[in-house]
C-alpha cells in the first residue's frame, strides 16, 4: 500500500442546513460555515465533507439535484462558496463535495426534457419501461412511477422526484464527467459519491426476490454492485478523476469486503475508499431498520474485525459511528444519560484508533444525542414521515411507530447543531427548519470548549496522537477476545511496535486482564485518569503504546 495525503486525514462531515445559519432564516448556509471554520481547524480535522449544497428543490435535503452547477439559494451564492473554499485552504484544511450521480431531481433540465416525449433526444438518459416491475424505492412503494403524458413509468431508487440515471447511455457518463472536472477544477479535493454501488442496473429488469422480512428494497440483486458499476468506476476514474491528486470515497449500500476490495484495490484505479452499512445494520432485524433489535457487541466487533483484516493491504477502510443518516452513536451504542461523556469518549477511541480514516459527524466531538420530538408533525425527514404513514394506512400502532422513529429516524441526526445555551442552540435567531434538541442547554460546542476534560477535547486528543503516530494510520489490526460480550479490544501492529485498545461497553465495572507485554508500555490516553491493569469501569477505555525495542 502506498502513502497519500488522504490515508493519513480525519475528515469531518457538515450537514449545511444543519449547521450554523449566518443570515437568520432558520437554515444553514455557506457562510455560516465559513465564520465556524476557526473551530474546525482547532479541533485538528484535514478534510471537511460537504453534503449538498447545489440548486435543488429539497425534496430529499439536496440529494435531489435539479442544477450540478449552481448553489442552492437557502445556502448562499457561487461567490459565498469560492469565499469558502479559500477559507477552508488557506486554513490547511481540504474540502470534498457530495456528488450524487445516481439520480437528478425531477426538476433537472434533463429530466424536463426526458418526459416531454419518447423521442427526445434527453429520453433515454432516464430508465423509462412500459410495464413497472416489483422492484421497491427505498423511501417506500414502487420504485416505478407513471408520466401520463408519455405513456410509461420511469425508474427512481428513492423518491419519486428523483428519477434514476441510465449510466449505460454513454452520453449521460460524458455530461456527468465533464460536472465532474468542472469542480474539480474549481480546486475542490474530492468526492463522497452518493450510493454510487447503484449506477449499474441489470438491463432485464427481472423482478426481485420477494421474502418474509427484508433488509433491502426489493430488486436490489439488480442494482447493487450490478453488471457494468466496476467498468463505469474504472471509466470515471480515467476520465474525470485521473488529473488530480484527490480522494474519493464511495457510499456503498449491501457491499461486502470482497467487493469492497475490488473498488478500493489501488492497481483497480476506482476508488480510494467505500462506506459499508454492515455495522449500522447490528440493531435491525429481518424487516429492515425500523424493526429494532436489540444489538451485540460479539456481532459488532465481529464485522469491524472483518473489515479490517479482510482489506489489510488490499483496500481502505472508512471508519465512522454517525453521519446524516444515521442515529447519534452515543444514543445507539453508548449512555447518553449518566455516562454521556464516558461511553462518547470510549465509542470515539475504538474507532479512531482501528486502520482507515476516521470521519467525525458535526456534533458528534461533544457528544449529540438522539431526539425525541411530541409528533411526527415535528419530523422533516422523507423516509421517516413515508414510513409513518404508510403504517397507519396499514393499522400499525402509532406509539410502536414513534418508538422506532426516536431510536433510527435521519433527523435525529438533522437537528441543529449545539452551539451553546442561547435560544435555538446559537444555531439561528429564529425558529430553525427543524426543532433544537431540547438538551441544548447542557449539551453544546461552547460549554464543551470551556471544559478542559471533554469530548471535543479529547477528540483533540485523538486527532493528535493519529498525526504523531505513524502505528495509528498504518498498523495491523489484531481482535482480542472476539466472544468477549463487555469488552472491545484489539491490537495494532507496526514494525516492532504495539498498540492495545480496550473498551468497555458496559455500565458496570469487568474485568479484563492487560496483556503481560504491555506491563512497560506508555499510556497514550484514557477516558479516566488512572488505569487498573485487571479491571474496566464503566465505559472505560484506554490506548497503551508498547515503544519499538
Amino acid at each position: 500500500m502506498t502513502t497519500q495525503w488522504w490515508k493519513e486525514s480525519v475528515i469531518y462531515q457538515i450537514y449545511p442546513r444543519s449547521f450554523n445559519d449566518s443570515n437568520n432564516d432558520g437554515i444553514g448556509d455557506i457562510n455560516g460555515i465559513t465564520e465556524k471554520l476557526d473551530y474546525l481547524k482547532n479541533l485538528g480535522i484535514d478534510v471537511i465533507w460537504l453534503s449538498p449544497v447545489y440548486e435543488s428543490p429539497n425534496d430529499d435535503n439536496g440529494y435531489d439535484i435539479s442544477d450540478y452547477s449552481s448553489i442552492m439559494k437557502d445556502f448562499g451564492t457561487m461567490k459565498d462558496w469560492e469565499r469558502m473554499l479559500e477559507e477552508v485552504h488557506s486554513r490547511g484544511m481540504k474540502l470534498i463535495m457530495d456528488l450524487v450521480v445516481n439520480h437528478t431531481s425531477d426538476e433537472h433540465s434533463w429530466f424536463i426534457e426526458s418526459r416531454k416525449s419518447k423521442d427526445n433526444p434527453y429520453r433515454d438518459y432516464y430508465i423509462w419501461r412500459d410495464k413497472p416491475n416489483n422492484w421497491e424505492s427505498a423511501f417506500s412503494g414502487s420504485a416505478w412511477e407513471y408520466d401520463e403524458n408519455s405513456e410509461q413509468y420511469y425508474l427512481h431508487l428513492f423518491s419519486r422526484k428523483q428519477p434514476d440515471l441510465n449510466w449505460d447511455n454513454r452520453a449521460v457518463r460524458e455530461d456527468l464527467y465533464s460536472m465532474i472536472r468542472w469542480w474539480l477544477d474549481k480546486g475542490i479535493d474530492g468526492f463522497r459519491m452518493d450510493v454510487i454501488n447503484f449506477i449499474s442496473k441489470d438491463q432485464t429488469f427481472p423482478d426481485g426476490e420477494i421474502k418474509q422480512g427484508k433488509q433491502y428494497a426489493s430488486g436490489h440483486q439488480s442494482f447493487m454492485n450490478g453488471p457494468r458499476v466496476h467498468e463505469f468506476l474504472h471509466e470515471m476514474k480515467k476520465q474525470a478523476l485521473a488529473d488530480y491528486d484527490i480522494m474519493t470515497v464511495g457510499e456503498m449500500p449491501g457491499v461486502t469486503p470482497k467487493e469492497a476490495k475490488l473498488y478500493t484495490a489501488e492497481e483497480r484505479e476506482e476508488l480510494n475508499m467505500v462506506f459499508h452499512f454492515d455495522h449500522m445494520d447490528v440493531d435491525s432485524g429481518k424487516d429492515g431498520k425500523w424493526d429494532i433489535k436489540p444489538w451485540s457487541l460479539v456481532e459488532l466487533k465481529t464485522i469491524l474485525s472483518k473489515w479490517q483484516t479482510e482489506l489489510e493491504n488490499k483496500g481502505w477502510n472508512s471508519l465512522y459511528w454517525n453521519n446524516h443518516d444515521q442515529p447519534r452513536v452515543v444514543s445507539r451504542f453508548g449512555n447518553d444519560g449518566k455516562y454521556r461523556t464516558e461511553s462518547a469518549k470510549m465509542l470515539a477511541t475504538t474507532l479512531h484508533m482501528m486502520k482507515g480514516n476516521p470521519y467525525i459527524y458535526q456534533g458528534e466531538e461533544f457528544g449529540m444525542t438522539n431526539v425525541a420530538f411530541d409528533s411526527i408533525s415535528d419530523y422533516r425527514d422523507i423516509e421517516t414521515l413515508n414510513m409513518f404513514h404508510e403504517n397507519i394506512t396499514n393499522g400499525a400502532d402509532e406509539k410502536a411507530l414513534m418508538k422506532s422513529i426516536y431510536q433510527k429516524s435521519r433527523d435525529n441526526a438533522r437537528t441543529p447543531m449545539q452551539w451553546d445555551a442561547s435560544p435555538n442552540a446559537g444555531f439561528s435567531n429564529v425558529e430553525p427548519w427543524l426543532k433544537v434538541n431540547p438538551n441544548y442547554t447542557e449539551i453544546n460546542a461552547a460549554e464543551a470548549l470551556a471544559d478542559p476534560d471533554s469530548i471535543y477535547h479529547y477528540y483533540q486528543k485523538l486527532i493528535g496522537l493519529r498525526k504523531k503516530h505513524p502505528i495509528i494510520v498504518h498498523g495491523t489490526f489484531i481482535l482480542l477476545e472476539p466472544n468477549n460480550e463487555e469488552v472491545f479490544a484489539y491490537t495494532r501492529n507496526f514494525n516492532s511496535e504495539e498498540l492495545l485498545v480496550a473498551s468497555n461497553f458496559t455500565d458496570k465495572e469487568v474485568s479484563f486482564r492487560m496483556p503481560h507485554r504491555f506491563s512497560g508500555a506508555t499510556k497514550l490516553i484514557g477516558n479516566y485518569h488512572d488505569t487498573n491493569r485487571e479491571k474496566l469501569r464503566p465505559y472505560e477505555t484506554y490506548v497503551f503504546h508498547a515503544d519499538a525495542k
